[in-house]
């Protein structure tokens, strides 16, 4: 599943080289079992292996990055992730040094399921929010997120 707008579609080649690559590491790699920490792919493109249990949509905070797309897969478990446009934000704290941008709950958003085997690709002018409980079940998530260069 994509979920995006027609202009970000068409501004980004999802099936690059560079995203290829994500997407068949993300298949030839049993993630679930990997230890979590930074695994490279190639140049411009690394992945994420972490695991946490999910929280209640209160506490979790939307977010974007402007120097890279994110890939966020469930290699176990499953969450609830919220995506909007950076454009229908407010902004409420920046910390660059670690490319992170914070907003406050947008006015409109959409909210996809997720369980393992699933992703999502979110642009720079997409915000996110991830890790929150799935029908308020709070539950323990694998999930490989990959940074991929803009």
């Amino acid at each position: 599943m994509l979920a995006t707008s027609i202009d970000l579609v068409m501004k980004y080649d999802y099936l690059e080289e560079k995203f290829k690559k994500a997407y068949q590491w993300l298949k030839d790699n049993d993630t679930a079992k990997m230890e979590d920490g930074r695994y490279d792919i190639c140049d411009g493109v690394f992945a994420m292996v972490q695991r946490y249990e999910t929280i209640d949509f209160e506490e979790g905070r939307f977010e974007s990055h402007k120097d890279y797309l994110d890939i966020q897969y469930i290699a176990e478990g499953y969450e609830s992730f919220g995506q909007a446009l950076v454009c229908d934000c407010k902004l409420n704290e920046s910390v660059p040094d670690n490319d992170v941008y914070f907003y406050d709950t947008p006015e409109f958003y959409t909210q996809v399921n997720l369980k393992a085997g699933d992703l999502v690709v979110v642009p720079p002018e997409e915000v996110h929010q991830p890790r929150v409980c799935y029908h308020g079940k709070k539950m323990m998530v694998t999930k490989v997120v990959v940074k991929v260069k803009v």
